[in-house]
This record gives C-alpha cells, structure tokens and sequence, in this order.
C-alpha cells in the first residue's frame, strides 16, 4: 500500500486528537474528582454509582433526620418523665414524713399548699411538645394533654360540653372514712339532749366513724341532673351495674318542667332500668340513686341508712354506697364474671385551667357551640374513641432502617393518671371536716365560758366537747390513715412512671445503636462510593502530564514530516 503524505497527515491529526479527547478526559476526572462524567463513559460504574448514590441517600435520610428526629422526641419524653418522678417523688416523701407530724388544720393547710403545687406542676409536664407537637397526646399532637389559658378563652366564647364514658373494675372500688357528730353541735334543742342522746346514749357514744364504699369518677364538679344539655335535653346519669343492667337516672320534674327536691333540699329523681337482654326491671330492683348537692350529706345519707343505693354527688364526683350495697353488687366474684364492669356516662361542662381533657383517655362526645355569644346555638358534635381500645392504640413510630422502626411516643394514659388530683380532692375533704370540728370545738369552749360550771348548760356543753373531741380524734385517725393509704398510692404511681421511663429508656439505647449501625454503613457506602466514581489524584496527574509530553512530541514529529513532501524530489 502507498502511504501518501495525506494519510500521515490523517494519521497524525488523528493520533494527535485523541491525545487531545485523553488530555480532556484526564483535566475533567481531576476537576470534578470523578471518573466518569456522562454514564457513557463508563456504565459499570455509572450503574455502580446509581445504586450507591441510592444505599447512600436512604442511609442519611435514616441516620441524619429520622433517627435524630426521634432521639430529640426521645430525648425531650425522657426530661419531662424524670420531672415528674422527682414530683411524685417528692410527694410520696411529704406523706412518709407527715403522717404523724400534722396536727391542726392549719397544719395540714400548710401542707396542702405545697402539696397542691407539686400536683400542678405534675400535670404541666404533660404538655411538653417538641417542634410545636404535644409528645403525649398520641396522634392528637395538635391538641394538648390539659386544658389551657388559650383554651379558656376558647372556651368563654364557644363553649363546650363532653358526655363521657368511663369503666371500673373491682379494684377501683376505694374505701372513705366519715364521722358524723350532728347530736354534738346540734344547738337546737339546747340545753335539752337531742334526739338519740339519753342516759344510756351520751353525746360521745353518738359520734360514730364508719367505712363507706365509692366509686370516684376521673373528675370533680359533673353536670349535675338539675338542668338540660347543650341541646335542651333534660340531663340523664346512665350506668351499667357488673351484671349487666342498665340504669337510667332523670330528673324529676313537675307539669312546668321545673326540677323538684325533697324537704332536704336533695334533688328528687326518677330511675328506670334494663337488664342485659333488653328487658324493663322492675322498680323493686332498680338499685335507689339520690343526687346530694353536698359531699357530707350524702355520706351522711349512706350512713343513717336515708340511702340505700347509690349517692351521686356531682360536685365531688363520687357515688357512694354503703357495705350492704357493695356486699350485694359489687363483690369480686360479680365483676369477674361480668363482661362490662360498671360503667358511668355522665356530662361535664365545667372546666379549669389544668384539666385533663377527656379526648386523650374516654370514650367521649364533644358538643361544641359554634356560634358568637349571643346568637342561635350552633352545635357540632365530635366522637372520640368510639371502639373500647381506640385510645390506646396511638403509638407514633419512626423509620430508622431497613425495615425497621421505633416507637417515639408515650401516651398520657401511661403515666398521668387523673388520680393524683383526686387524691388532692381527698385531702381538701379531710382539711374540711378537721377544720368544720375545730371549730365546734372552739365554739363550745367559748359557750362554756358564759355558765357557770355547776349549771345544767355547762355540763351540756361539757358532755357535747367530750363528743366533739372523740370526733376530732376519729378525723385526726383518719387523716392519718389518709397519709398511710397515700404513701401506697404514690408509690404505685412512682412505679407506673417508671416502667414508662424504663419503656422510654430502653427504646432511646435501640436507637442509639441503630444510629451507630446506621453512621458505619453511611461510611461504608461512602467509601464504595468514593472507591467506585472517585480518583486516584497521583495517577491521574501523572497520566495527564505524560499525555501533555506525548502529545508535544507528537507535535514536533508530526511538523518535521510535513516539512518535507514527494515535490521536494522532483
């Protein structure tokens, strides 16, 4: 074949632009650091690439957001638990110390501001939120575990109403203690005994403290009967007894539909009922239920026997019972053969700042008046937990690797229970009556002063302060019984908390060690990465500067040749 100066000059150019295309490949791997530049440079590597660049996203996404995200929720969760051990703890320890300490009213009035303080700041741990998300309010995050300022206001110009479920079982069965000392302060007849004070009765033997049964529902200051809904709907109290009936509780009202009470001043009702299968009871066997506007004098009521049933008291949200009655209904072997246990639907209306709101732990109904003050009711009707466990099903969880994911939520229900607060309200009973007996006490003393000491008045009172006594003494026992019962109590709430923190703990170390699994692998894809598309800086120099030589060599051999062509030797 003849090589001709064209085909060495088409040689040349051509050698010499692949030189050119090598020093372009080699400048484009050292300015950008990788080898290849489009996938069809290489598309083993390209295709390498994709699916690191994949491994290596989905890891950060996990490691980076997901898991710190979680570890935060985590993390704030564990802060508000351990503020409230240290409040339940420092309650528990103010009942170990006080049982016996507290003497007077006043004593015990000091002690239960401090106490109530502690329970306030008990429930505002509740409210903790993280990013504007409420870490215990489920999948409600939006809406806080208590009641509000904010929701106050809210509530002034729209109010609302919530008709709420709630079930007990045997063990929320709880004991009360009452004394009553009515003959002792009873001036009426003075100086002339009472009735049921005689020779073989004295003032002393007449003050009695006896042991009532209860069921205490969640909150205090419940709608009481006396009135109507939202709707204009008389108000009913509906329970259901272990053996299935089902009680209906109304109002009794005249022709003008007004409200009537006994000459006690007690609201009169009206009871019907239904057994398990549907049938009317009779009213025979309808337990009696009485509505007392005032806690002592529905215990008072159970204990001389005007009461038989069920005392519903409203305002300190109790429904109290003797032990005939709780011999005869609620024993242990009836609730463990019930399907139901009792249940309480009743209506409240009344809310404070604090209050826990309904939505996070009952079956409940919300009404709410939509309208502007003054103007046409506008109701709108909200159902929460309408299944049994739908409340207990809100557990919030994150994904954090593959396939795998971590709860971040506890819920309200685990650890603020509504009973630290009832608890209080308890205590403010107890607080009442040492106060309302001291000062019987100090108002006979007083009177005694004006009689002579050898006058029929005088030893009237005397016997009515030996009574009185005997009664403080059974209040003073029972406060201290109270403290004793309340060290158990906060014990078992202290306990409850803990396995929550436990639960909370022992879910941050799992993520603590898929956050390190996480930030190996992260390195690792990295590193494949960076092996797969990333260069050897030396290598790379070095071919770009033997390139550089290559092709001014080329260029001078090349010119040399074409310096000197076939014309030359003609």
């Amino acid at each position: 074949m003849r090589m001709t100066n064209k085909i060495m000059r088409n040689n040349s150019a051509y050698n010499i632009n692949q030189n050119k295309i090598l020093q372009d490949k080699l400048t484009n791997q050292m300015t950008t650091q990788s080898k290849i530049v489009r996938p069809s440079d290489d598309p083993v590597v390209a295709i390498r690439a994709l699916r690191l660049r994949s491994n290596v996203t989905t890891v950060t996404q996990y490691n980076d957001r997901n898991a710190k995200d979680a570890d935060q929720w985590l993390a704030l969760t564990a802060d508000a638990m351990n503020t409230v051990d240290e409040v339940l703890t420092d309650l528990y320890k103010q009942c170990l110390t006080s049982a016996d300490k507290y003497e007077t009213a006043d004593d015990l009035r000091i002690l239960m501001s401090q106490m109530k303080q502690l329970t306030a700041e008990f429930y505002s741990c509740a409210n903790v939120d993280y990013a504007g998300r409420f870490v215990f309010s489920g999948y409600r995050t939006d809406l806080p575990v208590t009641f509000t300022e904010e929701d106050m206001k809210q509530m002034k110009e729209h109010p609302i109403s919530y008709n709420i479920n709630e079930s007990f079982g045997f063990k929320d069965i709880s004991r009360v203690e009452y004394t009553g000392y009515d003959t002792v302060g009873d001036m009426g007849t003075f100086p002339a005994p009472p009735a049921g004070v005689n020779d073989e009765q004295s003032y002393e033997q007449s003050v009695v403290n006896e042991t009532l049964y209860r069921f205490r529902i969640s909150y205090n200051n419940i709608d009481s009967l006396n009135g109507t809904d939202m709707a204009g709907n008389p108000r009913e109290l509906n329970f259901t007894m272990p053996d299935g009936m089902k009680v209906t509780v109304k109002a009794d009202l005249d022709a003008a539909g007004n409200a009537q009470f006994d000459a006690n001043g007690n609201l009169m009702v009206t009871t019907s009922a239904v057994d398990k299968d549907g049938n009317t009871v009779a009213a025979a066997q309808i337990p009696q239920v009485m509505e007392f506007t005032d806690q002592e004098a529905a215990y008072k009521a159970i204990q001389d026997g005007t009461c038989t049933g069920i005392a519903y008291i409203p305002t300190s949200g109790e429904m109290v019972f003797s032990k005939d009655f709780y011999d005869k209904n609620f024993s242990e072997a009836a609730f463990n053969g019930s399907t139901t246990g009792f249940q309480v639907n009743y209506d409240k209306s009344a809310w404070k700042n604090g209050d826990i709101n309904p939505v996070h732990y009952f079956n409940c109904t919300e009404t709410k008046n939509m309208a502007a003050p003054g103007e046409k009711p506008d109701l709108r009707m909200t159902a929460y937990n309408t299944q049994r466990d739908e409340g207990r099903n809100q557990s919030i969880y994150y994904d954090v690797g593959y396939n795998q994911q971590i709860q971040v939520n506890t819920r309200a229900d685990e650890i603020f229970t509504h009973n630290v607060q009832r608890d209080m309200d308890d205590f403010e009973h107890y607080l009442k009556q040492l106060e309302d007996i001291e000062t019987l006490q100090a108002d006979l003393k007083k009177k005694m002063e004006d009689y002579p000491e050898d006058s029929e008045e005088y030893k009237d009172l005397s016997k009515r302060l030996e009574g009185a006594d005997k009664a403080w003494s059974y209040i003073r026992d029972n406060v201290h019984t109270k403290f004793e019962n309340q060290i158990t109590k906060y014990q078992q709430y202290m306990d409850d908390s803990r396995v929550a923190m436990t639960d909370n703990a022992t879910r941050r170390s799992r993520l603590d060690l898929i956050s390190t699994r996480l930030t190996n692998q992260k390195m690792t894809f990295k590193e494949l990465q960076q092996d797969n598309e990333g260069i050897d800086i030396t290598e790379v120099a070095v071919e770009l500067t033997s390139s550089e030589l290559t092709y001014s060599a080329a260029l001078m051999a090349t010119g040399k040749i074409m310096q000197t062509n076939l014309m030359n030797y003609i």
